[in-house]
């Protein structure tokens, strides 16, 4: 990897109109020094025949997003495909690294609830880094899937040098290699702390099962009865600590061959190089979102390994090489790490024409357990009208080995696939749904006091409102909404909302009476309308 690059500094006289104190709007351009081995950066400005130049509009708090593009690769026609990763990850890290301490900051404390879990972790992750380098060293020209992870590894290089970077002009420790190494395994560390905390080990054994915290998210595809549109959606739930969200676009200029797509629009966090929710739009035609699974089988963590790939890496390998869905589910399946445990749909719009026909290959279900991922086609489920997805396991094998099969029989039907409360939601309302605005209003919806499956419970209905519990409220819950439709998405365009829904006249979430909970950097109130999210830079 190029981490021992050193760093030089170029600054560059200030657009009146790109003031601080006018637009939160910081503009860069990094340029790789061949001979010095070094990176040249100059602030300020946007200069296409830089190794990678772009842009991030600080409007979390005017908003509710952030919004970054990169673009590299495209300067210098020489230019190595490690170098332009590097520089693409250098260029985000120095633009955004300020919310990536604030982020830190808010997720550690939500993360590692018991210190003990601490030097475990550490290790796992280094062993992890450490062994996924060797590999890359050993295979890399001779694998195109080894060649892929060296560069997300270099990405994460250079993500870590810029941040320092910023951190040096503000006189700041820099984030250390385990701060940046937790961004990224956000996901993964969901499983990997309870099944790495010394505590839980005696508790792992055959036949153990346990509770983990709610699932994560709500996503709908849904076809239109004349096949006249397609629609796109998806809904995140976690910690409202985790809101400091940035919407990103890349566009990466490859010279491998392999390479399926460089450009993808997701919605994403600071000092991530993934999505988590995860929500891409991607260059390839392929569209890709996911809901978390559920492992109530613990026995099942003695599986994982460090000699493995995260499921964040194996995400951003997928959408890297696939061309279709099936492609991207062998991809993906490669060295699966048995963390962040989830059901994936990837949908391929080459294999759908509006108002004729939906071939095929159009919808790839992909779902994850340590020690298996099993994938589907469920194009049929399109033709029939929709895909609902709800942190219940469709693929039955998945289902009982998760052990959501024991948790029906021993808690009822809210761990069933068919009759959970969202199951039956989805089912009841997806037929109305018909353009954008009525996505927005099923992916929005909490009718918890009325609703009759819901029962009175905030949170057994599409966009969770844990705050709202009468019993033990905590900060946490459905907070984003992302919505996409055929001719969009072959733009790159989403529209996507930040904040725990209000619909119905819910109130708007304020941290005023969780002020316990870290929220550094994060809007006091949270009352934003759907933004617009278009890639500027990128050439047709």
């Amino acid at each position: 990897m190029l981490s021992y690059i050193m760093c030089v500094i170029q600054p560059q006289p200030c657009n009146p109109l790109h003031s601080p104190t006018m637009v939160e709007l910081q503009e860069a351009t990094v340029y790789w020094d061949t001979a010095q081995k070094s990176v040249i950066l100059k602030d300020g400005v946007m200069e296409q025949e830089g190794g990678a130049y772009g842009y991030f509009n600080d409007t979390l708090l005017l908003s509710g997003w952030g919004v970054l593009e990169v673009r590299a690769g495209y300067g210098v026609s020489t230019q190595e495909d490690e170098i332009t990763y590097f520089l693409a990850g250098y260029l985000e890290g120095y633009l955004t690294a300020e919310q990536m301490f604030s982020h830190y900051a808010n997720m550690y404390p939500q993360m590692i609830k018991d210190e003990k879990v601490l030097n475990p972790l550490k290790k796992f992750l280094s062993k992890q880094d450490y062994w996924a380098r060797e590999q890359v060293k050993l295979k890399r020209n001779s694998d195109p899937l080894w060649l892929h992870v060296g560069l997300i590894l270099a990405q994460l290089d250079g993500l870590k040098a810029g941040a320092a970077h910023w951190a040096k002009s503000k006189h700041r420790e820099p984030l250390s290699v385990f701060a940046v190494q937790f961004l990224n395994g956000v996901g993964d560390l969901l499983d990997l702390v309870p099944a790495l905390t010394p505590r839980s080990n005696s508790s792992t054994g055959a036949g153990a099962f346990r509770m983990p915290g709610m699932g994560h998210c709500t996503a709908l595809i849904k076809v239109l009865p004349g096949f006249e549109n397609l629609l796109f959606a998806h809904s995140s739930w976690y910690t409202y600590a985790a809101t400091m969200r940035i919407y990103k676009h890349w566009d990466f200029r490859l010279t491998d061959t392999h390479t399926a797509t460089g450009k993808m629009s997701f919605s994403s966090y600071p000092g991530f190089l993934m999505s988590l929710d995860d929500f891409y739009l991607l260059g390839s035609g392929l569209l890709m979102t996911q809901t978390t699974n559920n492992v109530f089988n613990a026995s099942l963590f003695s599986q994982l390994s460090p000699h493995s790939l995260l499921a964040w890496q194996r995400v951003r390998l997928a959408n890297s090489l696939a061309r279709s869905g099936e492609a991207w589910a062998r991809i993906f399946s490669k060295h699966n790490s048995g963390t962040y445990n989830s059901q994936y749909m990837v949908l391929d719009l080459s294999r759908v024409t509006l108002g004729r026909s939906i071939q095929d290959g159009a919808l790839t279900v992909v779902e994850q357990i340590p020690g298996r991922v099993m994938h589907s086609d469920q194009s049929q489920a399109l033709r029939r009208g929709y895909w609902p997805s709800y942190n219940v396991p469709f693929h039955v094998e998945i289902y009982n080995l998760s052990g959501y099969g024991v948790m029906w029989r021993r808690h009822g039907e809210d761990f069933s696939y068919d009759l959970c409360p969202r199951a039956k939601i989805l089912r009841r309302d997806q037929s109305k749904v018909s353009d954008l605005s009525t996505l927005k209003h099923i992916m929005r919806y909490n009718n918890y006091k009325r609703d009759p499956y819901s029962k009175g419970h905030p949170c057994k209905t599409i966009c969770c409102r844990n705050d709202l519990r009468p019993r033990r409220p905590r900060p946490g819950g459905c907070y984003d909404t992302k919505v996409t439709d055929y001719q969009m998405a072959l733009q790159l365009v989403a529209e996507a909302i930040n904040g725990p829904t209000t619909q119905g006249g819910l109130h708007p979430f304020s941290w005023q009476r969780f002020d316990h909970t870290a929220h550094q950097g994060l809007p006091h109130t949270y009352n934003f309308t759907f933004v617009t999210m278009r890639p500027s830079l990128q050439q047709p």
